[in-house]
Parts: structure tokens; C-alpha cells; sequence
């Protein structure tokens, strides 16, 4: 297969799933394995052509249209869309496995629609990965918002018609009076938009209009959820867990916080921004974004809206590595997208399993039920090991990257301070869950009324549920030690940014 025919295959594969999902609405065991098998197609392409190609250093790309001049719909595969393009169809497929489970389980309404439209949204996820220019990767950014649209008000009621408001009016409000104005005057000061190692502005902007183009850029992109754009995240927590989970690590939050770094990387240059400083502020905002998002997590006894705010957390180290543009923050921020990507799907599966097996939704009422369904509560252990940032685990080595590229912008023990204390918030804020399920004691246990057999024949219940509702938390639970056991593959992706 050429390089060509494989990016097309890659972003127009999801398309091609969407089209033929709807055709076989009327039976749905062939609907849903036409999405798994598109899915792990795509996966295929992607991991076993487009990947040890770029690792060779090749630049495969793809032009499809001239617009204008210095406007081009074009594709190129680089380092850090690679990253991003192996996430989100990676976890495309095992997010489709787990959501068989959880619309079936939960019996849910208009499955077709919402497998449609998740493949559309994968589409334009990748669409974003691969974007050759700013102009590409606005298009594809726009197409996520509007097909996950459907997904946010999924269930009809008011207050997802709320919810939805909220969510197309955030990110539809900041990408057009933001993100487009940027994509303008990028064009205006450089004579085009494409993506080159090094940056297309140096030279060309005073380092004040470089400070409010930057700005335009990271408030532009609100899927990054800085503060103070990020309500649509928690208002959005009223979707089915799957579509929270595609939010949250397989396509949505995670091109908000590609764009960012990609256009630090390729759009200003990591030198100009060291040079002229025009990044700094940024770094405050990210730091204070995460350690309010912690804060407000602590208080949450909702699971999903604490894992919203935790999300929105998490994000912010991202945003900061960008914002530092040192080599080792960008290899950390972009190792941090698949850590983060990994840990946060396997506790939004957990989320799900505990409501559709125990339909619980408030942590207080989770006493004991790690005792009723340990696979998944180990799951959820794993995954917030992770993300907390705890060695082995994926998210551990990250954030070391992440103090490393700190060190290497110059000694700054204020941000030291806050990764420190955001770690300690993010202990605060997920172990309970796993304390209260494995520690808690419930109230039938307290009126003495448990069978003795009852500890053996839930953890039998637990694997009968897979491999739908067990499987993918499990899986993607040991893709949070695999990240970390294979982060030389990051470095070795990642090493072009390294002079």
C-alpha cells in the first residue's frame, strides 16, 4: 500500500464505517462487528504503514485540494500526529467493544445514530491528526464538534438539550471568533498555514502580536478546556459513558490539546517562543487551570463529573508543555496525550460498568462494591494509578518528562510546586473511589445478612460480564503498563525535536 492510499485509507476508512453502520440499522450484530472490523482495519493501516514509515523518517503526505493560495486541503503524517492517530483509532476499537456492552446492557436508544456519529467523530479525529496546515486541521476540528453534538444530547431530555447548548456554544463560539481569526492572520503574517519543524513566524511578528496571536490559539482551541472554557466538559458528563469516554481520551479533549502543541511545535517554533517569551503567561494559566480543576474534583461525589474535572486537570499539563517549548516538555506532553488517553478510557469503562451492573452513580453509595466486582474495581485501581502518575504506570513517565523539560526552560521551582501539589489532589481525588469499593463497608454487610457464598458468586457475575463490561477496562488497564514499559518508542518517534 502507498503512503498515499494509506492516509486515505486511515482518515476516510471511519467515514466509509459511518456510511455503512447506517445501512445495516436493522441488524444490529452485523452494525456493530462492521465498526469493529473498519475500526481495527484503520488501526492496522495506521500502526503497520503510516508508523514505521515516519519512524524512518518520512513525511508521507497527501494533497486532496487547492482553496486558495497558501490554502490547501493536504494531509502529511509527522511525529506527533502519529501519536495522536494511533490513540484515537486504537481506542476507536475497544471503546466500540465496550460500548456493545453498555448501550445493550443499558438498553439505550438510537444505537445507530450514536454509532454513526462516533465513527464521524473518529473520522474527524484523525482528519485533525494528520492535518498538513492550520486550514486542514480547522476543518476537521469543526466536523468533531458537530458530529459529537448528537452524542451530548443523546438521551432527548431537557437537560441534555441543556448541556448540548452549552457544548456547541462554547466550542462553535471560541473556534469562530478565535481559532479562524488565528488561522487569518497566520496566513497574513506568514503567506500560508502549513505545519513546518522550526515554525513559520519568526521573523514576521512582534513579540507582543506573538503573545495574542498564542493566545488566540490556546483560547481558540477550548476542547483543551483551559479556564475559563471548560464548562462545557462537566455539562457534557450527561451523555452515556461511552460518549464520555470519546470526550475524554479518544478524540475530543485530545485534539484540543494536539492542536495546541502542534501549533507551538510547527506554527511558532520552539526557538522563537524560547527567544521572545511570548509563551510564559501560558504557563500560569495552565498551572492554575490545573490545580483549580483538582480542587473542584475533591468535591464532586458524582464519578463522572469528578473525572470531568480531573480530565480538565490533567489536560493543563499538556497545555503547560507546550507552553514551556523545551524538547523534553514536548516529547512529555506528547507521551502525557496516549498516558493520559489510556488511564482516564479505563475509568470512564469503570464508570460505566458500576452504572449498568450496580447502577450506582454517586461515590458515597460505592461501599463495597469492589468486593462485588473486583475486576473492574482493580481496573479503576490501575487506571488511577496512572493518571496520578505513580511508577510503573504510563502517566509516571510523563510527568517526569514533564519536570525534566521544567528544568531544561531554566530552574523554576514555583511549577515544581505545583506538580508536586497537583499529584497530591489527584490522590485526593481518586483513590477514595477505590478505597470506598474495596474498604467500605455497605449496608447489608453492616445488618449481617450476606451469604456466605455471596464474595465467590459475584466475582463469577463479574467475569460472565465479560468481555464486554470487563474486557475493555481490563485491556486498556494493561495498556497503562505497556505505555509505560514501551516509552523508548517516543523517544524514537519523538527524537526530531531533540538537536
Amino acid at each position: 500500500m502507498t503512503p498515499g492510499m494509506a492516509i486515505l485509507w486511515a482518515v476516510l476508512g471511519p467515514l466509509g464505517a459511518a456510511v455503512l453502520v447506517r445501512l445495516l440499522d436493522r441488524w444490529p450484530n452485523l452494525r456493530e462487528a462492521a465498526s469493529l472490523l473498519v475500526g481495527g482495519g484503520v488501526f492496522a493501516v495506521v500502526a503497520g504503514v503510516l508508523t514505521p514509515r515516519v519512524m524512518a523518517g518520512e513525511r508521507p503526505r497527501l494533497e486532496i485540494l487547492d482553496i486558495l493560495p497558501g490554502v490547501t486541503l493536504a494531509f502529511e503524517v509527522e511525529p506527533l500526529g502519529m501519536i495522536f492517530g494511533l490513540v484515537a483509532s486504537g481506542l476507536w476499537v475497544v471503546t466500540t467493544l465496550f460500548a456493545i456492552g453498555y448501550m445493550r446492557g443499558h438498553n439505550e436508544i438510537h444505537q445507530t445514530r450514536f454509532y454513526v456519529c462516533f465513527a464521524l467523530a473518529i473520522f474527524g479525529a484523525l482528519g485533525v491528526a494528520f492535518a498538513a496546515n492550520v486550514f486542514t486541521l480547522f476543518v476537521f476540528y469543526e466536523l468533531i464538534t458537530l458530529s459529537t453534538y448528537p452524542l451530548v444530547t443523546h438521551h432527548g431530555t431537557a437537560k441534555a438539550k441543556a448541556a448540548g447548548r452549552t457544548y456547541l456554544g462554547v466550542l462553535m463560539g471560541t473556534s469562530i471568533a478565535f481559532l479562524l481569526l488565528a488561522l487569518v492572520w497566520t496566513h497574513q503574517l506568514a503567506g500560508g498555514t502549513d505545519f513546518v519543524i522550526g515554525g513559520i513566524l519568526t521573523g514576521k511578528a512582534s513579540d507582543d502580536m506573538l503573545m495574542l496571536l498564542l493566545a488566540l490559539y490556546a483560547f481558540g482551541t477550548a476542547k483543551a478546556a483551559l479556564m475559563p472554557f471548560h464548562r462545557w466538559l462537566p455539562a457534557a458528563m450527561v451523555a452515556p459513558t461511552p460518549v464520555s469516554a470519546l470526550l475524554h481520551a479518544v478524540a475530543v479533549v485530545k485534539a484540543g490539546v494536539f492542536t495546541i502543541l502542534k501549533v507551538v511545535v510547527y506554527i511558532f517554533g520552539l526557538d522563537l517562543l524560547q527567544e521572545t517569551g511570548a509563551s510564559q503567561w501560558l504557563t500560569w494559566v495552565a498551572a492554575t487551570t490545573l490545580l483549580l480543576a483538582s480542587v473542584v474534583a475533591i468535591q464532586q461525589d458524582n464519578l463522572k463529573r469528578r473525572l470531568a474535572y480531573s480530565t480538565i486537570s490533567q489536560l493543563a499539563y499538556i497545555v503547560l508543555c507546550a507552553a514551556l517549548a523545551t524538547p523534553y516538555a514536548i516529547v512529555g506532553g506528547a507521551s502525557h496525550i496516549a498516558m493520559h488517553a489510556m488511564g482516564k478510557i479505563t475509568l470512564f469503562f469503570c464508570a460505566g460498568a458500576i452504572f449498568v451492573e450496580a447502577h450506582k452513580t454517586e461515590i458515597s453509595n460505592m461501599r463495597g462494591l469492589g468486593r462485588r466486582m473486583p475486576f473492574t474495581m482493580m481496573a479503576f485501581l490501575v487506571g488511577s494509578a496512572s493518571v496520578i502518575g505513580i511508577p510503573p504506570f504510563g502517566g509516571g513517565v510523563s510527568k517526569v518528562m514533564l519536570m525534566m523539560g521544567t528544568a531544561e526552560a531554566g530552574p523554576n521551582y514555583v511549577m515544581l510546586g505545583v506538580y508536586a501539589l497537583s499529584s497530591l489532589l489527584a490522590i485526593g481525588y481518586l483513590m477514595p473511589v477505590v478505597f470506598n469499593g474495596f474498604y467500605g463497608i455497605t449496608v447489608v454487610e453492616e445488618e449481617n445478612r450476606v451469604e456466605k457464598n455471596q464474595p465467590l458468586r459475584d466475582v463469577v457475575n463479574d467475569l460472565r460480564r465479560a468481555p464486554f463490561l470487563v474486557g475493555p477496562p481490563v485491556l486498556t488497564a494493561l495498556g497503562c503498563i505497556a505505555l509505560a514499559v514501551g516509552q523508548l518508542f517516543f523517544f524514537d518517534l519523538l527524537s526530531v525535536f531533540f538537536p
